[in-house]
């Protein structure tokens, strides 16, 4: 008996494109004679569909999508499809009066045999926390009315779980107890470091506790600030992991089943924290460009380590081709910026552009010195400085149809030292979840994969946003290795102020960086989407008020 996992790069609301992925995942799955296809959670929608559940003509095209994907795999002889949608119960509300109450909207896994929806499983546990918003759109499947569903192929029986279900002890228990002989788990869970093998160990905890083999069919691909890292796997019901698929990658995972049911196939190796994390950042560029149709990206090159890291990972998920830099010099560059700039647009092979800011930073100042008379050069005429610098690349931008990548970093977005409507003017924030420290980690780990494409001068130089002389990062904030200590106690793991100084960290530093985070909420409630790769990211998963008195 073999059993296909279908890692497909699902688009939310392609239904079509998407039904043809997983469509061309089970032919080829049938091919090589499997008779059981697990195509992710969510898998005809793309994850998450977001609001784009409320609208019923949605929803309505999910049902179509789902019939049609149905009969067009019925020459398939003892194929069993099983893949995931979102399904609704009851009749249609009246659309002219906006009452949809009758409806109840369930995340749903259906088997597609023979032509027909064979059985739909209903989601039992809904995940409201980080990233996750479901019980805004669904409904338990306890409120379906049905309980376990389990299917036969091949003389097997499969029981089927949605995700977080296969976290808790219920819903595995009910399909063992339904007869299931081996559970079929399908899955949306969005990448963060070290997500893989807490998946790994909960799924090996979830399968000794029942005694059952578990297959595990995982998402893979970007869909805007979350990432799917694939490494769908197998565990035997020893908790034993006997399968696993490459990650970061669409694949096709075909698994044997023994006599005992007990899964075997390849299992690809686990990436090293920096692989990881570099793979996530590529695949969350190349698929926001490219699911949004932009040609390309424009780079603000400042011969810093964010802008260098920046370039290299878009290339790598671009190609040269598609990336430019502007190098954009004011009268406090360095030589050494502007030299390791070109150096590094040379190695890589983009077109690099200079544009000097220092006559329209002259014509600013001109302009406003009547308004600024008497009053003393501060960081207003650095940060006019930015400014200028991102109203040229959103220019660009317009004129060619590229998107802007902003460059600040996680520490950066945590303490505001960051301009509006300067460096982070632009459409996408790809290094925005990533601490400075983790920045360094990464330029470091890229350099050793062969060919040196980030100059070295640019990763040993003190950081500087060099808008007045002589201005390094550390005269405005404490020490790197410091400063992201705090934040990922304080922002990551929500520890207070009092914890973190018991902790060993100089109460000076604890209550600047935490007072730094509060009031610079309304910056980054401005700042481009970006990609999220720790499990605490400035974005769906941290709403704090903007206004609030509250400081410990």
């Amino acid at each position: 008996m073999k059993v296909a996992l279908a890692q497909i790069n699902a688009t939310v609301g392609d239904l079509a494109g998407n039904a043809k992925r997983i469509a061309d995942a089970a032919r080829a799955a049938h091919a090589q004679g499997a008779r059981v296809v697990v195509a992710p959670e969510l898998a005809l929608t793309g994850y998450p569909p977001e609001d784009l559940l409320l609208r019923p003509a949605f929803m309505q095209a999910c049902a179509d999508a789902l019939a049609a994907l149905a009969k067009e795999l019925a020459d398939l002889e003892g194929l069993h499809l099983v893949l995931g949608h979102p399904h609704q119960f009851g009749e249609r509300g009246d659309v002219r009066s906006k009452s949809h109450a009758v409806q109840q909207r369930f995340n749903a896994a259906s088997v597609l045999a023979g032509g027909a929806v064979r059985a739909t499983y209903c989601k039992r546990e809904l995940p409201n926390y980080q990233v996750f918003d479901e019980r805004r759109y669904f409904q338990s499947g306890r409120e379906a009315g049905g309980g376990a569903v389990v299917f036969d192929a091949g003389g097997v029986r499969f029981g089927i779980l949605i995700c977080e279900d296969a976290w808790f002890d219920e819903p595995a228990r009910l399909a063992r107890d339904a007869g299931a002989q081996v559970l079929c788990v399908l899955n949306a869970s969005p990448f963060h470091l070290d997500k893989a093998g807490e998946r790994e160990a909960r799924m090996a905890e979830r399968a000794r506790a029942v005694g059952l083999p578990l297959v595990y069919s995982h998402l893979v691909g970007g869909q805007d600030e979350v990432v799917f890292d694939g490494a769908s796997f197998a565990v035997n019901a020893q908790g034993h992991v006997m399968a696993r698929a490459p990650s970061f990658e669409e694949a096709l995972l075909v698994l044997e089943l023994d006599a005992a049911h007990a899964p075997r196939g390849p299992v690809a190796a686990v990436p090293s924290p920096e692989a990881q994390a570099w793979a996530a950042l590529v695949t969350g560029v190349r698929d926001y460009l490219g699911k949004n149709g932009f040609p390309g990206a424009i780079i603000g090159l400042s011969g810093g380590i964010d802008s260098a890291l920046v370039l290299a990972v878009a290339v790598d998920a671009l190609g040269a081709d598609r990336v430019r830099t502007v190098m954009m010099p004011s009268p406090y560059t360095a030589d050494i910026s502007w030299i390791d700039a070109r150096d590094m647009a040379e190695r890589l092979g983009v077109r690099h552009d200079e544009i000097a800011i220092a006559p329209m930073f002259d014509a600013f100042r001109e302009s406003l010195a009547p308004q600024f008379a008497g009053l003393a050069e501060d960081t207003t005429e650095e940060n006019l400085q930015a400014r200028i610098r991102g109203t040229l690349l959103m220019a660009l931008s317009n004129k060619t149809g590229a998107i802007v990548l902003t460059t600040g970093n996680k520490s950066e977005m945590a303490t505001g030292y960051c301009t509006l409507y300067g460096d982070m003017a632009g459409g996408f924030a790809v290094i925005k979840d990533v601490a400075k420290t983790l920045v360094y980690r990464l330029a470091e780990w890229r350099n050793a994969q062969g060919a040196e494409v980030i100059p070295r001068r640019i990763i040993t130089r003190p950081p500087s946003a060099e808008l007045r002389p002589n201005q390094t990062d550390q005269d405005s904030l404490p020490p790197y290795e410091v400063l992201d200590a705090i934040l990922a106690l304080y922002m990551e793991e929500d520890q207070g102020i009092e914890s973190i100084v018991a902790a060993g960290y100089a109460r000076t530093d604890v209550e600047r960086v935490t007072r730094l985070i509060k009031v610079n909420e309304y910056k980054r409630r401005q700042a481009p989407v970006g990609i999220r790769i720790t499990h605490r990211a400035f974005g769906r998963d941290w709403r704090y008020p903007i206004t609030s008195k509250f400081r410990a």
